[in-house]
């Protein structure tokens, strides 16, 4: 896939040129606020395979861990808000513009990437992008460097191309003179995976357009070939080219919408905060604090759940796994971008083990082979709400969160069969995969408030009703 990706980008920088684009060589407390939602309008109902309509985020969500376990690792803004919207294939999005006259563009919510990138260029190609529900790649919209009077190529000696690369990007600009500050090598092409997908493309800097407020300098990815990334992504990790690092944010909010697979309407707000606020906790919030992993995994928010309880019943799982061990494997992070929470097998096991002793509803088994997903049981109808165990995860400090009972199971279709939104995959030995252990996921998330506090590095929630517009 890797090769395929290169060959292309390879292909695709003789064909391009951005002849109208030169190189780039080198506080009050305030509030954007951004709408939150879904990634494809709707033509159509989503598939009319319910296993299918499981299938795909519980698979996504297996494959982005696999990612996100192997992942090798400043502007004062105005309080901004922007809308974020659920989407049929279990992420959420939000709409950015960018460039000179401003270009808009929906980009994935992603806290477990920091690159921002968008499709680009009238070349652009997505291979296997109509995999996805309502995704239609000939109607993707493209961002055109010539047709922005702001777009500039990110230079090799420009200290923005190491935030990618990292600090030995020098030894790749063999055309520059190590003392020269005036270099017209740009920077290398970027290619990035995503678990099942990637992209690969050129650095920009850009405007970033809010209303209002332009972020200037802004470095962005022009991505030329992705495979089943169909739409952008905006980075909200801890990198120092993520959308917050970049903005100097010292917070930033959302509360997800309930999704059904069905890229409905409905959005609530994603809230960009600068300015200090000082040790001001948001009515109602948990805390718990971030925990810092050395071992070279500075992108994710990693956080301390310290017990799982399913009813009222402790999961006793092994400290190891729920500590960061000494080769930074093992602890939980939180992860915008997965759909479905991940475990690693024997936490998995462990909480399923759990659920199977206290619920009495009979196992779906060819449901469970069909959708992924496991275990599901037979609900019966007509007899009232179902009822099952609460799940509830403690994090250091004593949060708590406690998910309804929709943020965990999951009916498939119209059937009267119920399964657990958890996913793991097939490696029961542990640290064989390495990474978290848990990938807390945007499903479980529904209808939470939730604040990530960077001035005072922890991560806050609480549940609620979203607001939502339509």
């Amino acid at each position: 896939m890797t090769s395929y990706i290169f060959s292309l980008l390879n292909l695709l920088s003789i064909i391009i040129t951005f002849t109208s684009i030169s190189t780039s060589t080198s506080t009050p407390n305030t509030i954007i606020s951004i709408p939150l939602s879904p990634l494809f309008t709707k033509h159509h109902s989503s598939s009319s395979d319910p296993f299918q309509t499981l299938k795909l985020p519980a698979s996504s969500s297996i494959t982005r861990a696999h990612h996100l376990k192997t992942h090798k690792s400043h502007i004062n803004s105005p309080l901004v808000k922007t809308s974020i919207h659920p989407k049929s294939y279990g992420g959420y999005s939000i709409d950015l513009k960018f460039g000179t006259p401003p270009q808009p563009f929906s980009f994935v919510l992603d806290t477990g990437s920091s690159l921002a990138w968008l499709p680009c260029s009238s070349h652009y190609l997505c291979s296997k992008c109509n995999s996805f529900p309502n995704a239609d790649p000939t109607k993707t919209p493209k961002f055109i460097p010539k047709n922005s009077s702001s777009s500039k190529l990110i230079g090799c000696t420009n200290p923005k191309c190491a935030w990618v690369f990292g600090p030995n990007v020098q030894s790749r600009c063999q055309n520059c003179n190590p003392n020269s500050t005036n270099c017209s090598q740009i920077c290398p092409a970027y290619t990035i995976q995503y678990g099942m997908g990637s992209t690969a493309g050129f650095l920009l800097s850009e405007n970033l357009n809010f209303p209002g407020k332009i972020v200037a300098d802004f470095l962005v990815g022009c991505s030329i070939v992705s495979i089943y990334q169909p739409a952008g992504i905006a980075g909200f990790g801890r990198g120092p080219e993520s959308v917050p690092s970049q903005m100097n944010l010292t917070r930033f909010s959302y509360c997800l919408v309930s999704h059904r697979f069905d890229d409905s309407p409905a959005s609530s707000e994603l809230v960009l905060q600068s300015g200090s606020s000082g040790d001001g906790k948001t009515n109602g919030v948990s805390y718990t604090p971030f925990q810092k992993n050395p071992w070279n995994k500075k992108t994710y928010y990693y956080v301390t759940v310290k017990k799982i309880v399913v009813g009222e019943k402790r999961v006793r799982v092994p400290t190891r796994f729920l500590e960061i061990d000494g080769n930074g494997n093992g602890g939980s992070i939180v992860d915008s971008g997965s759909t479905f929470t991940f475990m690693e097998r024997p936490i998995f096991d462990l909480v399923a083990q759990e659920f199977e002793k206290q619920v009495n509803y009979t196992r779906a088994r060819e449901v469970e082979k069909q959708s992924g997903l496991s275990p599901c049981y037979y609900v019966v109808s007509g007899e009232g709400a179902a009822s099952f165990p609460e799940l509830t995860f403690q994090f250091r400090g004593g949060a708590k969160m406690r998910l309804p009972l929709t943020n965990y199971f999951s009916l498939v279709g119209k059937s009267d069969v119920a399964c657990l939104t958890i996913v793991s995959d097939d490696v029961a030995s542990p640290g064989v995969a390495g990474g978290p252990a848990v990938i807390l996921g945007n499903y479980q998330m529904q209808n939470f408030y939730v604040e990530y506090d960077l001035e005072n590095q922890r991560f806050g929630f609480r549940s609620q009703t979203c607001k939502t517009t339509v």
